[in-house]
C-alpha cells in the first residue's frame, strides 16, 4: 500500500470582532498561503469569520446574513485552491443561531458542524 502524506495547516489568524470583511480577507490570505506551501487541510480558528465572541453582534440579523455572505465568498474563491479542504469557523443560522465550523473544498460547501457543547 502507497501512503501518501497529509499536510495540515492549522492558520492563526489575527481577527477583529465584527470586521466581517476584513476577517474573510485574513482568512483567504492564509487559505492561500497554505495551499501555497502544499497542505492538503487548513484549520482556522473557532468563529474565525465572525471574530471571538461576536456577543451582542449575533442579535443583528443583517450581521449574520453577512457573516454568511463572506462564508460563501470563501467558498467561491476556494475554487482556485483544488487540493485544499478548509475548515472555517462561522455562525450558522438554521432555526437558530449556531456557532459552527464549515468544510470547503474546491468551489464547495461539502459540510457544516455546529458546536453542541458550550461554555456557560
Amino acid at each position: 500500500m502507497n501512503i501518501l502524506p497529509l499536510r495540515v495547516a492549522l492558520a492563526q489568524v489575527n481577527v477583529t470582532v465584527g470586521d466581517l470583511e476584513g476577517n474573510a480577507r485574513k482568512i483567504l490570505t492564509s487559505m492561500q498561503q497554505a495551499y501555497a506551501a502544499g497542505a492538503h487541510i487548513v484549520c482556522l480558528p473557532e468563529l474565525a469569520l465572525t471574530g471571538y465572541p461576536p456577543e451582542d453582534l449575533l442579535l443583528k440579523p443583517e450581521f449574520v446574513a453577512d457573516n454568511l455572505r463572506q462564508l460563501h465568498y470563501l467558498v467561491s474563491e476556494s475554487n482556485h485552491m483544488p487540493e485544499l479542504t478548509a475548515v472555517v469557523g462561522f455562525v450558522d443560522r438554521d432555526h437558530d443561531i449556531y456557532n459552527a465550523a464549515a468544510i470547503i473544498n474546491s468551489g464547495k460547501l461539502l459540510g457544516v458542524y455546529h458546536k453542541h457543547y458550550l461554555p456557560n
